[in-house]
């Protein structure tokens, strides 16, 4: 099978959406596809021998951090020259546009996928008029294709209230191979901590945005001086991040790490912290049980679903009456710890990335399968 994949982001940015897309691209390459990736050309132009078309990336006046694909005609060209039997739009926003456009107009199955929950953004940046305008502009492209696949079921259930067409869950995954607590490694625990490796070390992974809601931490971190947070990643809002932490000395910013130095950074910690509320999934979740930590996560649907309060972790309820403090204080009863650890690693291992990829490739054969079968009834017609 030859499938286009049209996505807003790939490599060389590291996030969920491209960690889901290299793990399927794996399988299926290995499975004998063939693959074209159209993508924002950020200078990574080869993964695995695939055909990679690069999109020329612009700033966005809203966003001015990162740089995005936007809608072009170039994208028309290159589907039509790798004519694939099936389309995969990634997270369509902009340059995804035109994915869906074109793929459209090729008369192959043509399938959705959304990661991101922007219209939820809207109120943290101060812009709530603009929630039923996303609204519209995400529904209008995601209703044009045959299929659209969400990552967990409560945004299942908020893209039916929205009336997307066709919604099916895609499954969570993570490296079951690469983050294991057997990775625990003093030196780096020192690092984490600037050399309080005796303290509670709480993990933070992910890229620094406002809406990740980093900030809600602060509070309790005042009060619990026996916690050290390490914020691992980096973003547009790190500077900011920087100076509202900077009357606490028990946080370390890191910036980036990848592969094993990121699986070592996990495993040596004690709790993953999770405090955004508009998340679609979170692999990050996954990949800190799979480490062996449990997860302290601010309540939300997505979240919910993963995260077992008392067993493979602890939710808390965000906000200005929240209860983090407390939640974190549980973390000295007796055994709790341990106990939650031992659960969030063996919940984990039943997510490895073979049964994701094995269910999207299901996903694309029965597209193409009933897409051939529509053409045979109309020639019969």
């Amino acid at each position: 099978m030859k499938i286009s994949i049209v996505t807003e982001t790939f490599l060389p940015s590291t996030d969920g959406v491209v960690t889901r897309l290299r793990a399927s691209i794996d399988y299926l390459i290995d499975q004998g596809h063939e693959i074209q990736v159209i993508a924002p050309d950020l200078g990574v132009r080869s993964y695995r021998n695939i055909r990679f078309d690069g999109v020329k990336p612009r700033t966005f006046f809203l966003y001015k951090h990162r740089k995005f694909g936007m809608p072009t005609r170039l994208i028309k060209t290159y589907l039509e020259d790798f004519n694939p039997d099936l389309v995969h739009v990634v997270n369509p926003a902009f340059m995804g546009y035109s994915g869906i456009k074109y793929g459209k107009k090729l008369g192959v199955p043509l399938i959705a996928s959304y990661h991101t929950h922007a219209p939820k953004y809207a109120d943290y940046y101060n812009v709530p008029w603009a929630e039923p305008l996303l609204w519209w502009h995400f529904r209008r492209m995601h209703n044009q294709a045959d299929l659209n696949l969400c990552t967990s079921k409560a945004i299942l259930e908020e893209l039916n209230e929205q009336n997307f067409y066709n919604v099916q869950l895609w499954k969570r995954g993570v490296d079951t191979e690469r983050f294991n607590p057997k990775l625990r490694n003093q030196e780096m625990r020192e690092r984490l901590t600037n050399g309080n490796a005796d303290k509670t070390l709480l993990l933070f992974v992910g890229r620094l945005a406002f809406e990740k809601e980093i900030d809600t931490l602060i509070p309790m971190l005042e009060e619990k001086q026996d916690a050290h947070l390490a914020i691992i990643g980096d973003g547009p809002y790190r500077e900011e991040l920087e100076k509202n932490f900077s009357h606490l000395s028990n946080v370390t910013f890191t910036g980036f790490m990848h592969g094993e130095e990121l699986a070592t950074a996990y495993a040596s910690s004690d709790a993953f912290m999770f405090p955004s509320t508009t998340e679609t999934l979170g692999l990050v979740i996954l990949e800190a049980m799979a480490s062996g930590l449990p997860v302290i996560a601010a309540e939300s649907g997505p979240t919910n679903e993963q995260v077992e309060d008392g067993e493979t972790g602890l939710l808390y309820q965000s906000g200005k009456d929240g209860n983090l403090t407390s939640t974190i204080s549980r973390l000295e009863e007796d055994d709790l710890l341990k106990r939650m650890s031992k659960q969030a690693f063996s919940h984990s291992r039943a997510f490895g990335w073979h049964g994701p990829a094995q269910q999207l490739l299901d996903i694309y054969e029965s597209a193409l399968d009933l897409g051939q079968e529509q053409e045979g009834q109309q020639a019969i017609q």
